[in-house]
């Protein structure tokens, strides 16, 4: 697990960069966000209120082509991008790089509501409507189509790491967060909570869209407001504090933070970096995913699919990404340490090292792990001058558990990292103060902020999570879905299938690194044909948006007044 985590972060560098080398994947984004964005005549502004009469169903025309509404079309790619990333995504952007990633997830967000327009436009214009009637759209239909059949390669390629991506981005990564949120919460094993999480996927996932758009029209509207609700709750108990929060934002958003709370705080590219990344991962526009959705929406005028499309990015990120920061920021628990006991083991990321290590910069630890050793442990102290890292911050307070009970005896520290009892047996513990990551972080931010009404806070988000993820790797599916029937044809899906479902289970138990790693790869390497191909044909998304602006549109009521009668 450790050399696939080092493969995995290898991987992830050449792709995205490193404080130390240029962030090219990052720049990319960027670039073609603002090309589109002004080739467009900034459509994110300009037809935002058209947008949502359209998303209501205003225009809907039961006899368009295609397999679901507007709204189930949304709801289906929000039900994709509303996850993990708002929890999790969002609680690692600032435990990386500080308020000031929140900042570049929402300069990410703003032109991602261009670049989703026009991928959902292009998904439309050259989708594929099979002779079942049902519609097959997306990236490698545009690229072919758009860019001509000497592309074709680069089509496959998109379709290829869509694949990957779904397995890693909107499968392993949602698995994990559940199943480490429900340890964290609840104490229930990572196998257990894979195996139900795996289970319901695969009960919905064999319905094919249609059931997906049901089930997301469902949960995505109610999912959403809860956790909006909760936060905004929390925001105005914290309201003092708000005017805080942002100066924070703000202020840090464009420099480097000093060291808080024994985390080494980033760079402002390395700071930059996380918010486009988690930012992306959020809202996933640009990586093509959410226009294979789109493409199957019931409507004759690709322009009005995309325009839908954009409200995305402003919901998930604007909206629901803002409430999880402000929420993390107010209560302050971002640099705060937290006495908590995590198995010791690889999956917690725990680390044992000399007492002179330092963690220098951008979370980097300056000193090797101690493997292959034995320390002594009395009444759960460890003996001699060793520190324990986790989440990038130094653990204090440190205990050594065994059986629960505070330890004494020689523990050995095997070549993995992993800590196993000498004189008895028994499952290794380690106890003390911790900072958190990922969705334990906001989850201990709703349970403070809401600590007046007691400890339900905690378990809203552990609700959410659980509700996310679920969507999240739904609708993923269908993505991943379409990429193998453009690939190896139609009898290839339940093969894929299964494969999505075996996979959910495996991400539950590894590694929280390994995991996002291998989302971060994929995610990139998706991306990088998809924004090249939005660049080459935004010339030809403007001149389709400037037709559509310049004709007048007609509801669906207005049209059917408009019918002779009788």
């Amino acid at each position: 697990m450790n050399q696939l985590k080092e493969l995995f972060k290898l991987l992830s560098n050449l792709i995205w960069g490193t404080p130390e080398f240029f962030p090219s994947m990052v720049m990319l984004l960027l670039i073609t966000g603002f090309i589109v964005t002004i080739r467009t005549r900034l459509i994110q502004f300009s037809q935002f209120i058209h947008a949502w009469k359209v998303m209501f169903g205003l225009y809907d025309d039961p006899n368009d082509p295609g397999d679901i509404t507007h709204f189930q079309a949304i709801s289906a790619a929000l039900s994709a991008t509303v996850g993990i990333g708002n929890i999790a995504g969002v609680a690692t952007a600032i435990h990386y790089g500080g308020p000031g990633a929140l900042f570049w997830m929402w300069v990410t967000a703003l032109l991602g509501m261009s670049l989703k327009f026009a991928e959902a436009t292009l998904a439309m214009k050259y989708r594929k409507i099979n002779p079942d009637g049902s519609a097959s759209g997306g990236p490698m239909y545009y690229i072919e189509k758009g860019l001509g059949k000497n592309f074709k390669w680069m089509a496959m390629l998109f379709a290829l790491m869509c694949i990957i991506s779904s397995f890693g981005t909107g499968n392993t990564i949602q698995a994990f967060t559940v199943a480490d949120q429900f340890r964290a919460d609840l104490g229930i094993p990572t196998w257990i909570t894979g195996l139900i999480t795996a289970s319901t996927v695969g009960l919905v996932i064999i319905g094919g869209i249609k059931r997906i758009g049901k089930v997301a029209s469902f949960l995505m509207p109610g999912m959403c407001s809860l956790y909006i609700l909760a936060g905004i709750t929390v925001l105005l108990l914290n309201y003092k504090s708000l005017p805080y929060c942002f100066s924070q934002i703000f202020s840090s958003a464009f420099s480097s933070k000093a060291e808080i709370g024994g985390f080494a705080g980033s760079t402002f590219v390395f700071m930059l970096m996380w918010g486009v990344k988690r930012g992306l991962f959020s809202n996933e526009a640009g990586q093509g995913s959410a226009p294979i959705a789109h493409a199957a929406a019931r409507t004759t005028e690709p322009i009005r699919e995309g325009i839908v499309a954009m409200l995305g990015p402003f919901i998930d990120t604007i909206l629901v990404c803002s409430v999880t920061g402000l929420v993390i920021i107010s209560t302050g628990v971002w640099y705060q340490k937290k006495a908590e006991v995590v198995l010791a083991n690889a999956q917690a990321d725990i680390k044992i090292v000399s007492h002179d290590t330092k963690i220098i910069s951008n979370g980097v630890i300056d000193g090797k792990s101690l493997t292959n050793t034995t320390i002594s442990v009395s009444k759960g102290i460890p003996a001699g001058r060793i520190k324990f890292i986790r989440n990038h911050s130094f653990v204090e307070n440190v205990r050594i558990l065994v059986n629960k009970k505070p330890y004494t005896g020689k523990i050995y520290i095997s070549s993995a990292g992993i800590m196993h009892p000498i004189e008895t047996k028994g499952t290794v513990y380690l106890s003390g103060l911790m900072m958190q990551n990922g969705s334990p972080l906001t989850s201990w931010a709703f349970r403070k902020g809401l600590s007046k009404f007691g400890d339900w806070g905690g378990y809203l988000v552990t609700i959410a999570v659980f509700l996310f993820a679920i969507s999240t790797a739904i609708s993923w599916s269908y993505y991943g879905d379409r990429a193998t029937e453009y690939l190896f044809g139609g009898k290839a899906i339940p093969y894929y299938k299964w494969t999505y479902v075996i996979l959910h289970f495996i991400g539950a138990t590894v590694s929280l690194e390994v995991v996002w790693y291998f989302g971060d790869v994929a995610m990139g390497l998706m991306a990088i044909p998809n924004l090249v191909t939005l660049i080459v044909l935004s010339g030809r998304v403007n001149r389709l948006a400037r037709e559509y602006t310049s004709k007048t549109h007609l509801t669906y009521k207005e049209k059917l007044e408009l019918q002779p009668r009788g």
